[in-house]
C-alpha cells in the first residue's frame, strides 16, 4: 500500500524530531504566508489559507492540525505571525474565527488525503475547495456572534470578495501537492 500523505511517502518514518521540525517549518510557512497581504478591511486578503492547505495535504489531518494549532500559540505569545505583522490580538479581533478555522482546515485537508479523497489533481483541487468554503462557517460566526455584523455585512466584508481568491489557492495548493507527490513517487519508481 502507498503512502498517501506526502511528508510519509518522501521519508516513510515518523520521528520525534522530524515531526518537531515539519511543525516548526510549517509554522513558518504559514507565518510567511500570512504577511503575503492585500489590504482589505475588516479582513485582508492573504496567502495564509493556501499555506494552510499545503500544511495539510502534505503532512496529514493531526501533524496538519498541530503545525496550525503551534502557529495560533506562536501569535498568542507575540511573535508577529498573522496577517500585517499582528499577534495576539488577533485572536479576538474580526479575523479570529478564520484563525481559529485554519485548524479545523488543515485536519479535513489531510484527511482527505488518508483516505485516498484526493489521489489526483481534479479529486485534490474539488476537497480543497469544499474544505475552504467550510472555513467560512467559523469565520463568519465569529464575527457574527461577538460583533454582531449583520448577514448582509459579513457577505459584503468577510465572504465575497475572497470567494474567487480562495477557489484559486485551493486549486493551486492542489497542483502543487499533486506534482509533488508525482515527482516524489517517479523518483522512488
Amino acid at each position: 500500500m502507498r503512502n498517501t500523505v506526502l511528508t510519509k511517502a518522501m521519508n516513510g518514518h515518523d520521528s520525534l524530531l522530524r515531526k518537531a521540525g515539519l511543525v516548526l517549518g510549517g509554522s513558518l510557512l504559514i507565518a510567511v504566508a500570512a504577511q503575503v497581504s492585500v489590504p482589505f478591511f475588516p479582513v485582508p486578503l492573504t496567502l495564509s489559507t493556501l499555506a494552510v492547505l499545503l500544511v495539510g495535504l502534505t503532512f496529514g489531518s493531526r501533524l496538519g492540525a498541530a503545525t496550525v494549532l503551534a502557529y495560533l500559540a506562536e501569535g498568542a505569545m507575540g511573535l508577529p505571525v498573522f496577517a500585517n505583522g499582528m499577534n495576539g490580538a488577533s485572536l479576538v479581533g474580526p479575523t479570529a474565527g478564520f484563525l481559529y478555522g485554519y485548524v479545523a482546515m488543515a485536519y479535513l485537508a489531510g484527511l482527505a488525503v488518508e483516505r485516498g479523497l484526493g489521489r489526483g489533481v481534479v479529486s485534490t483541487a474539488i476537497c480543497s475547495i469544499a474544505i475552504s468554503a467550510l472555513l467560512y462557517v467559523p469565520g463568519l460566526a465569529w464575527p457574527a456572534a461577538v460583533m454582531g455584523k449583520s448577514w448582509d455585512a459579513l457577505w459584503s466584508g468577510w465572504m465575497a470578495p475572497f470567494l474567487l481568491g480562495d477557489t484559486v489557492k485551493a486549486v493551486l495548493a492542489a497542483m502543487i501537492v499533486t506534482g509533488a507527490t508525482a515527482v516524489i513517487r517517479a523518483r522512488k519508481g
